[in-house]
This record gives structure tokens, sequence and C-alpha cells, in this order.
């Protein structure tokens, strides 16, 4: 399964980090793609770089929030439809994205959008190590 990680803005330490650590541990799941888009990005440039045929969740506070394994059973869900993944992640003044299939959110605390990039792949790999039944500790 090829994903995409749409970023308005552009990773900066200490995030750079966090980001590559999780992206090497993604790479035995999935193949991983990070678009970095202008801090002015619109809809419009953001729809551009989503995948044709990819299943778009746009992140967003009114989006439903979803623990680990229900993340994990929507992930295998995803897989078994045969599309690719893209999550988009808006910049400070958010996104409103017509494209997108789904919206989700990680609950109704303010995150910083560097920090949202790490936890979408954070997430993507804790999901995987679930499915697989192997132990998470990272």
């Amino acid at each position: 399964m090829k994903v995409s990680l749409i970023a308005v803005g552009r990773a900066r330490a200490p995030y750079l980090d966090d980001l590559a650590h999780y992206e090497k541990l993604l790479r035995p799941y999935v193949k991983l793609e990070q678009i970095e888009l202008r801090d002015d990005a619109d809809a419009e440039q953001v729809t551009r770089r989503v995948p044709d045929r990819a299943h778009c969740v746009l992140l967003a506070i009114e989006g439903p929030a979803r623990d680990s394994v229900t993340q994990a059973t929507w992930l295998e869900e995803r897989r078994a439809s045969g599309r690719d993944l893209c999550f988009v992640i808006g910049g400070a003044d958010g996104l409103d994205l017509p494209r997108a299939d789904e919206r989700v959110s990680f609950g109704p605390i303010t995150l910083p959008h560097q920090l949202a990039r790490v936890i979408v792949l954070e997430q993507l790999y804790r999901a995987h190590r679930i499915l697989r039944n192997e132990p998470y500790h990272h």
C-alpha cells in the first residue's frame, strides 16, 4: 500500500528527526511519500497533489477520533479496498478540502501541525503492529 502525507508548511527541528524515525519504521509496511507544500497553499493546490485513486483523509478537529485498535481495523479495511491512502494536514488556518473522503481528529486539543505529522506516522506504525499482533514499544 502506498501512503501519502500531504502537509501545508515545512517540517523543522525537532520534528524532522521524529518524522525520519517513523518513516524508517514504516518501510516494511508501506511505501510512504511525504509532500510539503508552501505555508500559503490552498485547497486547489493540495487537491492537485492527492493521488487520483487514493482514499483521502483530512485531519480536522471536527472529525471523529479513533483509538489505536479502531484505527488498525480501519487501516485493514482501507488496505482490503485496494486503494492507496492519503492524509492531508492543512496549515495554521485549517483547510476545507471538498476532495476529502473523510475527516478524522486527534481529539479536541490543538496540536502544532508539525507534531500532527509525527502522530499520523506513529499511528500508522502502531496500527500495522497491532494488525500483525506484534508488540509496540516505540
